[in-house]
């Protein structure tokens, strides 16, 4: 199990309950191991964040940001964010809602792409 802060758990469950229209569309694909057959869990806490989508066995993490992470201030803390999870030897995929929700295939081949990289070190 990964280390988070306890006190993000109630976040991440509200999180859960109101997923962005790109979220949803992602998770609908992600869940119940339709990709390479690997567990993908949403909105986990892990360290001090809330993220999106993670898999544990492909130690992968997937962001769907919104048009508030390209300004400045969200790209500076999105990539401590990033720096500190791949402190722990994740590997952090970031896609916005737009393209998410309007070349979802393509997304999902990236996701799967980079899950069969991450397990067996090849695409």
């Amino acid at each position: 199990m990964h280390p988070y802060q306890p006190r993000l758990k109630q976040r991440a469950r509200q999180l859960r309950r109101n997923m962005t229209d790109a979220e949803q569309r992602l998770w609908w694909r992600l869940r119940r191991k339709q990709i390479c057959g690997v567990t993908f869990y949403r909105q986990k806490p892990l360290l001090n964040y809330v993220v999106d989508f993670y898999c544990p066995r492909a130690r992968l993490v997937v962001e769907v940001d919104g048009g508030q992470h390209w300004s400045g201030e969200h790209r500076e803390k999105d990539r401590r964010r990033d720096q500190a999870l791949a402190c722990l030897g994740f590997d952090v995929m970031r896609f916005g809602n737009r393209e998410v929700l309007l070349a979802t295939e393509d997304v999902v081949q990236a996701i799967a792409s980079r899950v069969r990289e991450r397990l067996c070190g090849r695409a």
